[in-house]
């Protein structure tokens, strides 16, 4: 991996690189992006589909379109000739999920093509879909993965503290999710962060999240993977008026994996759907994430979550919620069900 910026010379100007000397190779990229926005997009997406007609397939359009446009948006780009491009858009419960792989035989690497096809991807959804939510959001733009050229294969590692991949953002926009002053509360179970061995990211990143919703947030509250210390943490969050509680943590099949041990008791009445929607959001990415078994349901009004101890599990979690918590906690509260036209 280089350790300068090949396109800046040695004063510090902007330059082409020359490939001259490349050798004409097999070259792939996939990139990936996700666009979230709100659950009555989402149905109509599944459905009838939006006001300006089918928001999917101008999107795929548009990624082609993109990709083979790249070279005249970025400036130092190469204009090189693409073998193939394709597009996959999969609709989620938090929106969409985008994904391009685009090939070429050439003296450079196609992984910007693959990238600029999912943010025009992205930016044509939320054209599409604005009429019904203004706030939707085009994030974690990446490249998965590029194969060819001297610097070989490369693959995104999972997320981990301190790696690009960790400082991604998720949040669904600027706007507040939940009323301002929400009360919510954070508690990281790790035995490790409790003793000071390491520290709190997932915690952290889960609090600025939340913030960001508007929730007044206490904590991150750090306990040790004990059922009691779990249990009783969440029970004072609950008596001290907290709406919502999310704990990260403790979540896997390991002897001190106990959160679910620790919440199942107090949940009222459990929202397996969102659970297992939790799950198989990392799923692609992360096959081990399947193994969570964390619960998520209602304690005496309020919504308690479990969510993994990784910042990257915490991110995909979020990016689940975010569309999803200000009905859930209405409707944990006595509201009344929104109408989504169908028709």
């Amino acid at each position: 991996m280089a350790e300068h910026l090949t396109h800046v010379d040695a004063q510090g100007v902007a330059r082409m690189v020359d490939v001259a000397d490349k050798q004409v190779t097999t070259r792939t990229a996939t990139a990936s992006g996700r666009l979230l926005t709100t659950p009555a997009v989402v149905a109509l997406l599944r459905g009838a589909g939006v006001p300006k007609g089918d928001a999917l397939a101008v999107a795929r359009i548009a990624a082609i379109a993109g990709a083979k446009r790249t070279a005249d948006l970025i400036p130092l780009c190469h204009p090189i000739a693409l073998h193939g491009v394709e597009v996959e858009l999969e609709v989620v419960d938090a929106g969409v999920a985008i994904s391009v792989s685009v090939r070429t035989a050439d003296r450079t690497g196609v992984e910007m093509e693959a990238l600029t096809a999912v943010t025009v991807a992205g930016l044509t959804l939320i054209d599409m879909v604005k009429a019904v939510d203004k706030g939707a959001v085009l994030t974690d733009v990446r490249v998965e993965t590029k194969s060819g050229g001297r610097s070989g294969e490369y693959r995104r590692e999972t997320a981990s503290a301190g790696g690009a991949a960790a400082r991604r953002p998720t949040a669904r926009g600027s706007g507040t999710v939940l009323p301002a002053g929400t009360p919510a509360a954070v508690i990281t179970c790790s035995n490790r962060s409790a003793r000071g061995e390491r520290p709190d990211d997932s915690g952290r990143i889960l609090a600025e999240e939340l913030t960001s919703w508007g929730c007044d947030v206490a904590g991150p509250r750090v306990v040790p993977d004990e059922v009691s210390a779990i249990s009783a943490a969440i029970r004072t969050a609950i008596a001290d008026g907290a709406a919502l509680v999310v704990t990260t943590g403790g979540t896997g099949v390991t002897p001190t994996d106990v959160t679910p041990e620790a919440t199942h008791p107090l949940l009222d009445r459990q929202i397996p759907g969102i659970a297992e929607t939790l799950r198989a959001a990392a799923r692609d990415r992360v096959p081990t994430s399947v193994l969570s078994r964390g619960l998520v349901g209602l304690a005496s009004g309020c919504l308690v979550v479990n969510l993994p101890g990784s910042p990257g599990g915490v991110r995909d979690g979020v990016a689940v919620l975010r569309p999803l918590v200000g009905h859930l906690v209405d409707q944990a509260h006595g509201g009344d069900h929104p109408l989504v036209d169908q028709s």
